[in-house]
């Protein structure tokens, strides 16, 4: 039969020290400060005015329309071929100074307060256009809205 024994305790060691816990210090909950207090009105005022202007202004800059101030005489910038009457949605119209290689395109009359309708129509700019000339029109209507329609000629 084999006996375990444990080896006998050093002279000068101290016996062990019964586990105490302490508990750990609470922190009293911290009042925020002015300057915390002025950053969150001016975050959330600032996120307002983002929202707002997103909503309201800045969209309207993103997305210009850069024909909307066109009118005859001015030029536009090279266009999608279109024949017939097919219509073809474009982005990036601009004006452009008619002595500009750019510009392919002379205005030759504007019709603003058009419907959609009307602007497919295509009676709009017959005024505008001579017998034997080729004509285009160019319109910027939003759904279910009035808007503008360009007669446009190509630039000789």
């Amino acid at each position: 039969m084999s006996e375990q024994v444990a080896p006998p305790p050093a002279p000068d060691a101290a016996p062990p020290q019964p586990a105490v816990e302490t508990p750990s210090p609470v922190e009293p909950e911290a009042k925020k400060s002015g300057a915390k207090k002025a950053l969150g009105i001016i975050g959330t005022i600032l996120v307002i005015v983002v929202i707002a202007g997103l909503k309201f202004g800045i969209g309207s800059y993103l997305n210009k329309d850069e024909t909307a101030d066109a009118k005859a005489g001015d030029c536009i910038a090279e266009l999608p071929e279109v024949t017939g009457t097919e219509q073809e949605e474009v982005s990036g119209a601009k004006v452009v100074e008619c002595t500009s290689t750019d510009a392919a395109y002379n205005v030759v009359g504007r019709v603003d307060g058009q419907t959609a309708a009307q602007a497919k129509a295509d009676t709009a700019c017959s005024e505008f256009f001579k017998e034997d000339e080729m004509g285009y029109v160019f319109s910027s209507i939003a759904s279910g809205k009035t808007g503008y329609v360009l007669c446009l000629t190509k630039k000789a």
